[in-house]
């Protein structure tokens, strides 16, 4: 366990210097910090690409800080339980929460009781990656233009899993409908463990999910590879295409992060970052991340907030257009 818990080090190449942090940070203080253990919130069930990572992260990060940290799962909601739990929390450093880019996505269906963008504060990207689009082998489908041809002649009859409505992975299922004309149909779960175990019962017949859950499941049989969301192929299954090379100008890129409550104080924020990026930047890490499909992100939390922004505009426009039942 130890090795992997080494292996998010890269994820987080750069530290940023006290002075980045612009408006994400408070003038707060963090002297003594931390004296307590630190809540470390997985937003859903475990077996997930953020409970992966946050209970990778976990163990290393309480060795550099001094504390312990632990790793709690809040599921429901697609991760708005969780972030909820975290956006009312105090902003003193000790309740932050490991997040992916479904947060982006949840902003463009729900009606949240808090804005995804102003009230947080930002610590790190920790990488991005593609989401999977596999299939349980009993389905006889290797290819988009399989699924394209089968869908068209089958309208409703082959489904798809996810991680909850709203999440990233229904969402880059609608955007994949818009983009083709095909029709099929959505299953939620209550978060990436659960469909990956329903997927791999053959209860549903495909997913969009993420990477790094689904390699070591592609990789032993389990699951069919068929292709990937974002515009480029990934190191870790250089043999898979992309939905792009098929569907042209689809892209959904997935992502991790770490943010805690607005008004975190600027000490911590910074603490954070690089004692983060301390963890992750080692060749270890830079390893597993290969392994994993997960390209390093790291930067200052500006970079982070950008891209949650980005994503929470081009999702609502996916709702929209998709006429996504619940959506705000």
């Amino acid at each position: 366990m130890k090795t992997l818990l080494l292996l998010v080090a890269a994820a987080l190449a750069s530290a940023v210097t006290p002075g980045a942090w612009g408006q994400a940070a408070s003038t707060g203080s963090g002297q003594g910090y931390p004296s307590k253990p630190i809540r470390l919130l997985s937003p859903f069930a475990p077996g997930g690409g953020t409970d992966i990572l946050a209970r990778l992260l976990g163990p290393q990060l309480s060795e550099t800080l001094g504390q312990p940290i632990v790793v709690e799962n809040r599921p429901g909601g697609g991760g708005t339980v969780g972030a909820g739990i975290v956006v009312r929390s105090e902003p003193d450093g000790y309740t932050l929460i490991v997040v992916s880019g479904s947060y982006g996505a949840n902003a463009a269906l729900h009606n949240l009781p808090y804005d995804s963008v102003t009230d947080i504060s930002p610590i790190i990207l920790i990488g991005t990656t593609g989401l999977l689009v596999s299939m349980h082998p009993s389905v006889p489908i290797r290819t988009i233009t399989e699924i394209i041809t089968y869908a068209r002649a089958n309208p409703g009859k082959l489904n798809f899993g996810s991680a909850g409505t709203g999440g990233l992975g229904h969402l880059a299922g609608e955007l994949f409908k818009l983009h083709t004309g095909v029709v099929f149909t959505h299953v939620p779960y209550k978060g990436s463990g659960p469909v990956m175990t329903a997927l791999l019962s053959g209860e549903v017949d495909s997913s969009f999910s993420s990477l790094v859950p689904s390699i070591p499941h592609v990789k032993a049989g389990r699951l069919r590879a068929i292709a990937l969301t974002t515009p480029r192929r990934s190191r870790a299954l250089p043999e898979v295409p992309t939905i792009g090379e098929t569907v042209p100008g689809y892209d959904v890129t997935h992502w991790y992060g770490i943010w805690g409550p607005r008004g975190l104080p600027r000490e911590i924020l910074v603490r954070w970052n690089q004692e983060v990026a301390r963890v992750l930047r080692t060749d270890a890490m830079q390893k597993w991340l290969a392994q994993e499909g997960l390209d390093a992100a790291g930067g200052p939390p500006e970079e982070f907030l950008d891209r949650i922004r980005s994503d929470v505009e081009k999702w609502k426009k996916v709702v929209k257009e998709a006429k996504i039942l619940g959506a705000s």
